[in-house]
């Protein structure tokens, strides 16, 4: 729906766009929105790995954020009069976001997608378990630290510092959910998001400026971030608030729970990254730990 503000700021083909878009969305039922954008994200980070070998890690976020921050912008048009208050909530979280793109890539840049999708998703699932006391929820707890221990087992060794980047990123990712919440209840629509994309791609350009240089505006390198930014944040971010509308968050964070093992699977089949049988058992450990965390939670949570 368009809110007053963004119906006198806006011109009316945008308005026509955006109901167009909402009708389309509307004919997909949500938990296949959820899925498309689980789908969507992994194949953006599997394609932004092929981009390091170009810009690196820094280069492949940087642009991935200034053309998702870019679209966001255009698509929404967010006003800048904000109280303080607000824009602290935005700040943070545009921060956060970066912070836990930057971490991410570097994991992805040392080990395999699927393990760092696996081991980043240990923040989520820390929030969903945070403050709990009943005892199912310890052995969910229990099983998704069995997990982390199996991958540690898998064949090889496991990068330390890639492990270790995956871990902040969850981390961060955490912070991102609580951060987000509060972001929800100060904004309207994708305003909050547009603008929190906004200052994750000032946090993390400059990295990838003094890390890649002129390399980064390769005719090439250019559509292949816009692609990533595509795929990785503005399709999925749009699916997810779309079936968010439609389905109990509860159910939105079981299927959500699907997304290492997705991760795993696209990895395999795009980047040819085979993961040992005792690494599988630990990436079904934490979908199940995500799963079972996310089931038990209220239909308010």
């Amino acid at each position: 729906m368009m809110t007053a503000d963004r119906t006198e700021r806006g011109p009316s083909t945008r308005a026509s766009l955006t109901a167009l878009a909402g009708r389309a969305y509307g004919a997909i039922p949500p938990t296949a929105l959820v899925l498309l954008g689980i789908v969507s994200v992994q194949v953006g980070s599997a394609l932004a790995k092929h981009l390091f070998s170009a810009v690196g890690s820094f280069g492949t976020v940087a642009l991935r954020l200034f053309f998702a921050a870019a679209v966001l912008m255009l698509l929404w048009r967010p006003s800048l009069r904000m109280s303080r208050r607000t824009w602290t909530v935005v700040l943070g979280y545009g921060v956060t976001l970066g912070l836990m793109n930057l971490c991410f890539y570097l994991a992805l840049a040392r080990i395999p997608l699927g393990i760092a999708v696996t081991v980043e998703f240990l923040g989520p699932l820390a929030v969903a378990l945070a403050g709990s006391r009943r005892w199912l929820d310890a052995f969910w707890a229990l099983l998704a630290a069995g997990g982390v221990v199996l991958l540690m087992e898998g064949r090889g060794e496991l990068d330390l510092a890639g492990f270790l980047f995956a871990l902040a990123a969850g981390t961060c990712w955490g912070l991102y959910i609580l951060v987000g919440a509060a972001l929800g209840r100060h904004t309207t629509e994708g305003n909050g998001l547009a603008l929190g994309m906004a200052v994750a791609a000032l946090v993390a350009v400059p990295f990838g400026v003094a890390d890649s240089g002129t390399a980064l505006i390769q005719p090439w390198v250019l559509v292949a971030g816009l692609g990533v930014a595509l795929l990785s944040s503005v399709i999925p971010y749009s699916l997810d608030l779309e079936a968010l509308r439609r389905i109990p968050p509860r159910v939105f964070g079981i299927l959500m729970s699907l997304e290492p093992a997705m991760a795993a699977l696209i990895g395999f089949v795009v980047l040819h990254e085979s993961l040992h049988w005792v690494q599988w058992i630990a990436v079904l450990c934490v979908v199940a730990a995500s799963a079972g965390a996310a089931r038990g939670t209220t239909p308010e949570a």
